[in-house]
């Protein structure tokens, strides 16, 4: 009984530390890739400096965790139909529910948000990709 014990200690364990540093990295790519959009596209604004954007870092990984895959259920039809595009549709969603639950993100109109789209996605593809080759 105390070997089974310790071996879903240690399986827990394991998962939770998985986790954590999925969290923490997916954290530090979205601080990464907020601060490139906010620097290199006009009307995509964070305000206050860094603590605003640690905060909008943050956010924007709950937004990950709790609403992308709802929004990726209810459009994937458009996601099957468009052969993957309509993931930037989702994507969207996100950077403008971002805008709408903080007040230090001004997003000024539709430009803004799909070249701040690209670059998030850009930036968060690159570091997933570059980590992936990293730990394999």
């Amino acid at each position: 009984m105390d070997n089974f014990v310790f071996r879903y200690n240690a399986y827990y364990n394991l998962i939770m530390t998985k986790l954590l540093s999925r969290l923490i990295f997916s954290f530090i790519s979205n601080l990464v890739a907020l601060f490139a959009a906010g620097h290199f596209v006009e009307g995509f604004i964070i305000g206050a400096g860094f603590p605003a954007l640690f905060l909008a870092a943050g956010v924007l990984v709950l937004i990950n965790i709790f609403i992308r895959p709802v929004l990726k259920l209810v459009f994937a039809p458009i996601i099957i139909l468009t052969f993957g595009l309509g993931t930037f549709l989702v994507n969207a969603l996100i950077i403008y529910l971002l805008d709408i639950f903080l007040v230090d993100i001004t997003i000024t109109g539709l430009k803004p948000l799909f070249y701040a789209t690209l670059i998030i996605s850009f930036v968060n593809i690159l570091i997933n990709f570059s980590a992936k080759r990293v730990y394999k």
